[in-house]
């Protein structure tokens, strides 16, 4: 299985928000494992670095940051 990264999205709040990201993640190449709306985290898998995870969101209206968990 590839290494999974989790990302801190503090403005994710809805099911639009979701899809938003799922698109932008999937245009990089990678796929979104898991999502916890509570904890407002993407857990992200694939060929991406955690910097190109970051714009992709960044450019999208999102502030994301990498966590250790």
């Amino acid at each position: 299985m590839p290494d999974v990264t989790t990302f801190s999205v503090p403005d994710m709040s809805c099911g639009h928000c979701r899809a938003s990201i799922e698109t932008a993640l999937k245009t990089l190449g990678a796929v979104p494992v898991a999502f916890d709306m509570d904890k407002r985290r993407v857990s992200v898998a694939g060929p991406v670095s955690p910097e190109a995870v970051v714009g992709a969101l960044e450019a999208i209206g999102f502030d994301a940051t990498a966590t250790a968990d």
